[in-house]
């Protein structure tokens, strides 16, 4: 006897087992491919959207991984160059007056003066203030003297054995006797009066950077503590 052939809508979906074998191996492999896609969809729709991200982090990271490359390759001539700032740097403060040069270098700057013709009615060294690398002196003083002599003032200083820099706070300029003859001092010799406070500058000895050295990095341990302090604690829950 021969089989009889079965097509595919003879088949009812509430008996399949009386289907027959092929059709049964064909349902469980369709089943198992659907199934098979419905898991993969499931546990890799989300992860396209991460790997886009990881991909651009990647990208980052290479990037910066390229710069910080590039600067670790330029970082052996840095350095030296910062080194030679810095030697660049004390030789132009080594150029500056020192501790003991100070007070000659102020009556210097002082006969200077006189010897143009200007008058000092006002010459008084204030108390040095210290900075990291130098020390600035300020000067308060009042002279009176014409433009050619206050241009010759300058000029004496500026041929001094040592380098002298001189920068000025609060300077007024003006007639001498403006109360008597506003014009006086735009005729040929006329006088005026230059008042205010200029600062001269000078360079630290070791034992004072040493000492400037220390205080910067008690300051800063003190303003680290500080901050410390002011920090918010968490609050402790209160009691009902």
């Amino acid at each position: 006897m021969s089989q009889k052939k079965v097509s595919v809508k003879q088949l009812d979906i509430n008996s399949i087992g009386s289907w027959p074998r092929k059709f049964q191996i064909g349902f469980c492999v369709l089943v198992s491919l659907v199934l098979f896609g419905l898991m993969w969809w499931l546990l890799t729709s989300d992860k396209g959207t991460e790997l886009e991200g990881l991909e651009g982090k990647e990208t980052e990271l290479r990037a910066k991984f390229e710069k910080d490359q590039g600067r670790a390759a330029n970082l052996g001539p840095l350095k030296q160059q910062l080194v030679q700032m810095e030697q660049q740097l004390q030789q132009m403060l080594r150029q500056l007056p020192s501790k003991t040069e100070m007070p000659d270098l102020i009556t210097d700057i002082s006969q200077t003066a006189l010897a143009t013709g200007i008058r000092n009615e006002l010459f008084q060294p204030e108390a040095e203030t210290l900075k990291e690398f130098y020390a600035e002196k300020p000067i308060k003083l009042e002279m009176v003297g014409t433009y050619h002599q206050f241009g010759a003032f300058v000029s004496g200083v500026a041929s001094l054995p040592r380098v002298v820099i001189m920068t000025m706070h609060n300077i007024s300029l003006k007639p001498a006797n403006a109360s008597k003859d506003p014009l006086a001092s735009l005729r040929p010799g006329g006088s005026l009066r230059l008042a205010g406070t200029v600062k001269t500058y000078r360079y630290l000895d070791e034992q004072e950077v040493a000492e400037q050295e220390r205080l910067a990095a008690e300051a800063e341990k003190a303003d680290k503590s500080k901050k410390k302090k002011k920090k918010p604690k968490a609050s402790d829950g209160e009691g009902t």
